[in-house]
């Protein structure tokens, strides 16, 4: 269905600080045409969803028009990045798409731009880097310095706008981000939209009375200041117009603590019974739209009324549109969950002979040419760069290959990873490596709920390798010493590859390096010296995303991976020589997608079923694989499946205790001996 033609007040997307010099009527006017269109719009579509005619909720930004239109006009579109809040539609319609586009959003109808798989407040458009937002408000500022960051290592002259509420104020990522963007000198806006309320929450009871919010600037050693968003629109759009040419020019972030109005409640249903008596009727005394009308009328009434009556037609026009377009059906949202299959690199065949090198060196190796020969490619971590990291795989990458490539980043695991993230969307290739992978769950919303969720809910690729060095048996405990792989892989768009061997582990940071998803790389800490192998280029490095069949037997089939590999090799070996007993022993190698054709196959012939891994047994990884193995063969199996796992413990420290925690040659031998007794 065709949409209608924009009318002539809205031809014009931007607005420079020369234009409201030199005509500053015309320029008033512009922005006076889009806010009415904004309030128009938040006002027609709270109709409609108390109609029954859109679903889930709406937030309108009515009030906050007079910040954020002039701030969309004045950014450079081409280039600049930005991640908008629910309150932010008029920012929304001037950046990008027509608004039949973002009514059908709302109505998560077939013609909606995310295919109405995602809320209808927390659109996007990442082709125009208008960054897609998530529930959890202050993860979204990092996405946005990481963007930046990758458009300035572009070569364009980009600036970020952060935007975040004052009760997302309150968040850590919002904090660590300020930092990190300081650290780095992001040439970021960070805006603070202060309504006075989040949700029902006054500000007072969200920090000390009397604290102004731009005054935090100063901690992180940057430029702050607050802006009355409510009052004279020209001096408004001044002082924005200023402050991006500054940080444009300057490269430093500057964080801007906004004064709006929330003439509505947060949502729909809100019934702004928590407002003290006449704070409402203050608020709509403070309205911009109208102030700035008033201001025009004596000039311009004919004009404003021309505005007033195209928008409305043009508003209603969208709206049949929208509700006339079809609902969306669930066809390919399965196959939407990762971003499709890319090509092959055009790797190097180097190293054509092999080295002999111990797990964490072929993966120094792996890091090293990709560095080499993959110019969007970059490597953060913690104590990665002169030390090495802790365990030495980036050792001398950072001497190599310089600052710009190998960051150190500080602790703050949430919005170095939502940095990665913005890095990712933008066109580079972040390889991120976490101290230990129990750190990680500092970032678990950045990692299920972002992305991991990226391409299903806007079609954008984040292709993200996250490095999880993992497992016990050396004696770090319980803060050290997790798998995760069952935290994490349960989330649906997250893959995983966990190589046993060193070989496997260069062709693994290959194949996920090149993937357009969050992969992660689990690396367990006692396999990064365990002896040393041959490691060369591999033509079937992609080989790795499915099982491996190592042992060759017709009693079972024996299903394992990461260092537990070595332990069931061991144990196979044991009952060849003991038993005359074998086992097809399958190193499974991808946990995420799993591929599981050929152990398929091999458990129709042997009708037995072994299971080992690391984990805790409860929720355990090993339960997913059975469940998979076993339900299209359950009939035929000779034995119940035996799963062998850690106790459901946290894991103790002592290594008399972590051996009793964890599965043991011996131990495995003993649960295989007797189960097939």
């Amino acid at each position: 269905m065709a949409f209608p033609t924009l009318p002539a007040c809205l031809t014009a997307r931007d607005l420079s600080l020369s234009s409201l010099d030199s005509t500053p009527d015309d320029a008033l006017l512009r922005i006076y045409a889009w806010m009415q269109l904004a309030r128009s719009a938040d006002n027609r579509i709270l109709e409609l969803f108390r109609q029954g005619l859109i679903r889930g909720t709406v937030a309108g930004g009515q009030g906050n028009e007079g910040l954020i239109v002039p701030l969309a006009l004045l950014a450079d579109k081409a280039i600049d990045v930005v991640s908008f809040t629910h309150r932010d539609l008029g920012g929304h319609l001037i950046w990008s798409g027509h608004l039949c586009d973002h009514l059908n959003q709302y109505c998560a109808n077939a013609g909606s731009p995310t295919k109405a798989r995602e809320g209808n407040i927390h659109h996007g458009d990442p082709r125009t880097r208008s960054l897609p937002m998530i529930s959890h408000l202050g993860t979204m500022l990092s996405n946005v310095a990481g963007a930046t960051d990758s458009q300035r290592r572009l070569g364009r002259p980009a600036v970020g706008f952060a935007i975040f509420g004052d009760g997302g104020s309150s968040t850590g990522d919002v904090h660590e981000t300020l930092n990190l963007a300081s650290l780095l000198s992001l040439p970021v806006v960070f805006i603070v939209e202060n309504n006075r309320y989040a949700y029902s929450t006054p500000v007072s009871e969200q920090f000390a009375p009397g604290t102004e919010l731009w005054r935090r600037a100063a901690g992180y050693g940057i430029e702050g200041f607050a802006l009355d968003a409510t009052g004279d629109l020209a001096a408004i759009t001044r002082t924005l117009a200023a402050t991006i040419e500054k940080v444009r020019r300057t490269s430093r972030p500057v964080l801007i603590e906004a004064h709006t109005l929330r003439l509505r409640g947060h949502a729909a249903y809100d019934t702004c019974d928590y407002l003290k008596p006449g704070e409402s009727e203050e608020f709509f005394a403070r309205d911009p739209l109208p102030k700035l009308r008033a201001q025009l009328a004596p000039r311009h009434a004919a004009r404003l009324d021309a505005i007033d009556a195209e928008l409305g037609t043009h508003l209603e026009a969208c709206v049949q549109i929208s509700l006339a377009t079809p609902r969306p059906t669930p066809d390919g949202m399965e196959a939407d969950v990762f971003a499709p299959a890319a090509p092959a690199l055009p790797w190097k065949p180097a190293p054509a002979a092999p080295a002999t090198l111990t797990f964490a060196q072929a993966l120094n190796l792996g890091l090293r040419k990709i560095l080499t020969e993959r110019p969007e490619s970059l490597v953060l971590g913690q104590d990665i760069g002169t030390y090495g990291g802790a365990f030495k795989v980036t050792e001398n990458l950072l001497k190599d290959f310089g600052r710009p490539r190998v960051l150190n980043t500080p602790l703050a695991e949430s919005s170095c990873t939502g940095y990665a993230i913005g890095l990712a969307v933008n066109g580079h290739r972040p390889i991120e490596e976490f101290q230990f992978s129990d750190f990680s769950t500092e970032a678990v919303t950045q990692i299920t709920l972002n992305a991991a969720t990226m391409h299903f809910r806007s079609g954008a690729a984040c292709p993200l390798v996250l490095r999880f060095p993992c497992g016990g048996g050396l004696t770090f405990g319980s803060f050290h010493s997790q798998e995760l792989e069952s935290l994490f892989l349960s989330m649906p768009g997250v893959k995983g590859l966990y190589p046993s061997t060193p070989q496997d582990a260069f062709n693994a940071l290959l194949a996920a390096y090149e993937d357009n998803n969050p992969v992660i790389l689990f690396e367990h800490k006692a396999l990064y010296r365990r002896g040393r192998a041959p490691v060369a280029w591999d033509p079937a490095y992609r080989d790795v995303w499915s099982p491996k069949k190592l042992r060759a037997g017709d009693y079972a089939t024996f299903v394992t991976y990461g260092e537990m590999v070595h332990l069931a090799e061991e144990a196979a070996d044991y009952f060849a020589a003991e038993y005359e007993t074998a086992f097809d022993l399958f190193d499974l190698r991808a946990l995420a997608p799993l591929r599981l054709e050929a152990i398929k196959a091999s458990l129709a012939r042997t009708g037995r079923l072994v299971v080992l891994h690391e984990g805790r047994r409860t929720h355990g990884f090993g339960a997913e694989l059975v469940a998979r193995l076993t339900e299209e063969h359950f009939t035929s199996l000779k034995a119940a499946p035996l799963r062998i796992a850690s106790l459901d413990l946290p894991v103790p420290f002592a290594p008399e205790l972590e051996a009793a925690y964890r599965p043991t040659k011996e131990k495995i031998i003993d649960a295989i001996a007797a189960w097939m007794g």
